[in-house]
């Protein structure tokens, strides 16, 4: 929720512009590529909770590019690998009346979709739950007894690293004569850039999309590699092409996936022959041009044609005050690099106080930094308040703020209310807001706005500009800068010894006190037992006065 800052205010000693997020391409962290691997199931369970089976096309081109593997003599047998809610089962069981179907996902919602679907049959269609990283198929399946296996956009949502387990895994099922039908995203499609531009690579040619879903991007020949490392040789490989138009935004995007067949190994070493029949294949499917159906699947409308995260709204109830916020919805909050989008736990706590304490702003005028899009803090001062004044530095979070503001706030509260932009140390925009309310702030107030280390410095700047001079004032109404916080990336002594440096002096903290407390101000805030529904243990109230 913090500002970003440009141009120091401190004299003679300029702040460097930086913003409140790393803008490098590091990627995702290690945190979150561990959570990503661990919760894949709950995610892909979350997106068909969300999509039901009104997301995917059913895919009516596999009769038209593989027919003639599912033609034949005697009932055919097929295992499909990531059945989804049954896009490719049903139009293959349509169009083939004799075969079988097994069909598995990990999620327990797609397999719920597909027993649920309009055309299951138990004749037909034979669906479990599994997944083909840990599980047997051999538990469900008998061992050789499979024709073909249909891997459609499936491969690419494991993890590299346990791709070998799940061809492993099919090959037990697979009959020697049978093959792999193969569909996936090749690298260099146009989802990738997306993904790379967004800073949400997990590891090389693999991403995690903004639902926490990933996708892995293949080459033709880590594919094959991979595939002949545990026992299939190539049948056909085709790199598919296609430009995909969307009129309504003038938008003309590359699609780019891998068609292919696989078999099983007969230990024998693909002669050139073969070879270059592989090579006229690829080639023949980039010719394909208009006769080439592209699948829409896995998130590919959002990624593609640029719709924005999808917001969700949360109810905030602090006594008898209730605010429908609007915000980033939380499936989104992870890859997304604003972090004044979301609401946090300390402005959470920081509502409850002065909601349960309008002493701490009644008649005063205040200031937020870092309000982030909720400004519950600055919309609570509101109603007490002479005179409040929310800021960010992110202007999408502003946008959010405003709605949020004039949403939720009715005449006098509204009126008394305004939305700035401040990226601490702009003394363009400090002037602007010194322009408004020239006397100074009695209370500012920051949440979880002092994290980045280089953004510190320009905090207490920017506060020692804007808060009321102290000159001749009472003690009991003394102006006053509360951050609460959980401590990150800057420690508590460095965050003093800077507040130090620019006047301000540590008066009070919280849930701890200290050796040098002047005064008991925060405990006083709460009951005796302390705050209620407490969102974290790890928060932290200061409580700063000028010298």
């Amino acid at each position: 929720m913090a500002s970003n800052v440009q141009n120091g205010v401190e004299e003679g000693k300029p702040v460097p512009r930086i913003q409140i997020y790393s803008s490098s391409a590091t990627g995702v962290s290690q945190f979150w590529r561990e959570k990503y691997e661990r919760d894949a199931k709950k995610y892909w369970d979350v997106f068909y909770k969300q999509h039901q089976d009104k997301f995917f096309k059913d895919r009516h081109y596999l009769d038209k590019e593989w027919g003639h593997y599912f033609s034949g003599n005697g009932r055919k047998t097929i295992l499909e690998v990531g059945c989804g809610a049954g896009n490719t089962i049903f139009p293959l069981v349509a169009t083939n009346p004799d075969i079988f179907v097994y069909a598995c996902d990990f999620s327990p919602r797609a397999v719920n979709l597909v027993k649920t679907h309009k055309d299951f049959t138990d004749s037909h269609v034979s669906a479990f739950v599994c997944d083909l990283t840990a599980d047997d198929l051999t538990d469900n399946i008998p061992p050789s007894s499979v024709d073909i296996v249909t891997m459609i956009f499936v491969l690419s949502a494991v993890s590299p690293e346990k791709m070998p387990l799940v061809l492993q895994n099919i090959r037990k099922v697979l009959k020697p004569s049978g093959y792999v039908l193969f569909r996936d995203y090749a690298t260099g499609d146009l989802a990738q850039e997306r993904l790379t531009c967004k800073d949400q690579k997990i590891s090389e040619n693999f991403y995690v999309r903004g639902d926490g879903t990933r996708a892995f991007y293949f080459s033709n020949e880590f594919l094959t590699s991979m595939f002949k490392e545990n026992g299939f040789d190539v049948e056909e490989l085709g790199l598919c092409c296609k430009q995909v138009e969307n009129r309504s935004r003038k938008l003309i995007m590359n699609r780019r996936w891998i068609q292919a067949v696989f078999h099983i190994s007969d230990g024998i070493n693909l002669s050139a022959n073969n070879e270059a029949g592989v090579q006229v294949k690829e080639n023949m499917l980039k010719d394909a041009g208009e006769n080439v159906e592209v699948d829409l699947s896995e998130g590919f409308a959002a990624e593609m044609f640029g719709s924005s995260p999808s917001h969700d709204k949360e109810i905030i109830e602090l006594g008898d005050l209730n605010f429908e916020i609007e915000r980033l919805s939380r499936e989104y909050q992870h890859t997304c690099k604003s972090t004044g989008l979301m609401l946090w736990e300390s402005a959470r706590l920081v509502a409850s106080v002065l909601a349960r304490n309008p002493s701490i702003v009644s008649g005063k005028r205040v200031l937020e930094l870092g309000s982030g899009c909720g400004g519950i803090c600055s919309m609570v001062a509101a109603k007490y308040a002479d005179h409040v004044i929310a800021t960010d530095g992110d202007t999408k979070a502003l946008d959010l703020l405003t709605q949020n503001v004039t949403s939720n706030l009715e005449p006098p509260s509204l009126d008394k209310l305004l939305v700035r932009r401040l990226l601490w140390g702009n003394r363009d925009h400090i002037g602007a807001i010194k322009e408004i309310n020239n006397r100074g702030f009695d209370i500012i107030i920051g949440t979880d706005v002092t994290y980045i280390a280089e953004a510190i410095s320009s905090l207490f700047a920017t506060a020692k500009e804007l808060i009321l001079s102290s000159e001749g004032i009472s003690k009991d109404k003394e102006p006053a800068l509360i951050l609460c916080h959980i401590i990150r990336r800057v420690d508590e002594p460095s965050l003093l010894s800077t507040a130090s440096k620019f006047g301000f002096r540590l008066v009070d903290k919280w849930p701890e006190s200290f050796s040098g407390a002047s005064e008991n101000i925060i405990n006083s805030w709460f009951s005796e037992n302390g705050p209620e529904n407490l969102p974290s243990t790890a928060l932290n109230i200061l409580y700063f006065r000028m010298e």
